[in-house]
């Protein structure tokens, strides 16, 4: 599993001008498999995405990121293997699923 932390380097009304396009390339990946969630960061200054798959394929994703691409974030992918779960998060679909 990796965390995708998204910092914003630029104005608010540049991220604004280029969130369709982002929430797109979610959607897109979302429909692949490779993104499990993902939401702001409050206060408003980036996002934080939960993925699986390949480091490769994570990475290969990051770099199409319209955030990215258009140099309005950064973003740093993080390999994460949880290894404790409560809550909904300790249902066996939801482990496999984070595995």
């Amino acid at each position: 599993m990796f965390v995708i932390v998204i910092d914003y380097i630029a104005d608010l009304p540049d991220i604004d001008a280029a969130l369709e396009e982002h929430i797109a390339w979610l959607d897109k990946h979302y429909s692949d498999g490779t993104f499990l969630a993902s939401g702001r960061q409050e206060p408003r200054t980036g996002g934080v995405i939960f993925a699986h798959g390949s480091r490769a394929t994570v990475e290969a994703a990051v770099a199409d990121d319209p955030f990215a691409t258009r140099g309005l974030a950064r973003h740093r992918v993080i390999n994460f293997r949880p290894s404790r779960f409560a809550g909904p998060l300790a249902t066996e679909p939801v482990q496999q699923a984070l595995a």
